[in-house]
């Protein structure tokens, strides 16, 4: 038979112990069935602070500032401190072929006076550096002063722009010089062939276009024959951006009709001290180009206003520096001469001789 076990009455110790280890065991909900993680958010929320009503105003502009900030840094609207070894200044071709020193100088001496108040403009490259969208002589400026006094130039504005197309990089750098540099016809032209033959533009036609978008007809027609000389002429020209406009024109005229050969043995092995000596080389063929006159276009009708007149054999250069050109015209041929030595008593002595030459032909 089992033995009974007898119960007795806890005392005062017992219960105090029996009290304390039901307080150290966690409160279940009411079914039981609490998830741990919701007794973990609802300590959290028990020990949180609540904010008052200025405090979370504050966070809430915060926020909105700080998408702002995002979204004005991706469009490229923040001015930001760049150190100056971190700028690549020949990461693209620049539109200006020669800065006068004056013109640095200048500059210089502005910043010296009342800082940098125009940033650079930059795009982001692969290696972590940036390359110089607008902005060369502050560029370069920035780097004399920064050998002086280190510490007083550590670094330049930039702004750092989106990613560009290659075209656009180039527009981008045109536009700033067309308003701020004195940039010449022929520098103008000269961009849109490099842009061009670098694969920004399918062609130099369309690289005119877009690059000088906001120009008139005329002055792209302009910068077109400009860029003509460059490409027949840019590696033997000494004083290209000496060119005046007028002297440029006249110079794509020439080479339209054919002259570039002789243009280009003019300059050659010539010795030119100045942009006035290399003109004086050229203009006697531009002249040449010039009088001769044109088959008029037969589509346009009407009675021609000139005589036909065509080179049709290379100017020759003779020793003592007169030159010979065979012209055709609609009746005949004529022979031109000209030269320093040239005068009207040479003509009517040769003249004389031609006369007695032709005498003795047979009918």
């Amino acid at each position: 038979m089992a033995k009974r076990r007898r119960l007795e009455t806890p005392g005062a110790e017992a219960l105090a112990e029996i009290e304390a280890g039901f307080a150290a065991k966690p409160t279940p909900d009411r079914i039981g069935l609490g998830a741990p993680i919701a007794q973990i958010a609802g300590e959290i929320a028990r020990a949180a602070e609540p904010l008052d009503v200025e405090k979370r105003v504050s966070n809430a502009r915060d926020s909105v500032d700080a998408e702002a900030w995002r979204h004005a840094n991706q469009q490229g609207r923040v001015i930001s401190d760049l150190a100056l070894d971190q700028i690549d200044p020949d990461y693209m071709m620049r539109d200006r072929i020669v800065v006068e020193s004056a013109e640095l100088e200048e500059l210089k001496t502005s910043i010296l006076a009342h800082g940098l108040r125009l940033p650079i403009e930059v795009v982001t490259l692969p290696d972590g550096r940036y390359g110089l969208v607008s902005g060369w002589r502050r560029v370069m400026v920035m780097r004399q002063l920064q050998q002086q006094d280190p510490d007083r130039w550590p670094a330049i504005k930039a702004i750092i722009r989106p990613p560009y197309e290659a075209g656009e990089l180039y527009t981008a750098m045109v536009e700033e010089n067309e308003l701020r540099a004195q940039v010449t016809p022929y520098e103008r032209g000269r961009i849109a062939v490099v842009a061009a033959n670098l694969g920004a533009f399918p062609d130099t036609e369309i690289a005119i276009d877009t690059i000088f978008g906001a120009a008139s007809k005329a002055k792209r027609s302009k910068i077109r024959s400009f860029a003509y000389v460059h490409d027949e002429l840019g590696d033997i020209l000494q004083f290209p951006t000496d060119l005046a406009e007028r002297n440029g024109l006249r110079l794509a005229y020439a080479l339209r009709e054919g002259y570039a050969q002789q243009l280009r043995a003019a300059l050659f092995g010539a010795k030119r001290g100045g942009p006035a000596l290399e003109w004086a080389l050229l203009e006697p063929i531009v002249a040449a180009a010039e009088a001769v006159e044109r088959l008029p276009d037969p589509s346009r009708g009407g009675r021609p206003k000139t005589r036909f007149a065509k080179s049709t054999r290379d100017p020759e250069d003779l020793a003592n520096g007169i030159t010979m050109e065979r012209v055709l015209h609609e009746d005949g041929y004529s022979i031109r001469l000209r030269g320093t030595v040239v005068d009207v008593a040479m003509v009517d002595q040769l003249m004389d001789q031609l006369r007695r030459w032709l005498s003795r032909l047979p009918e």
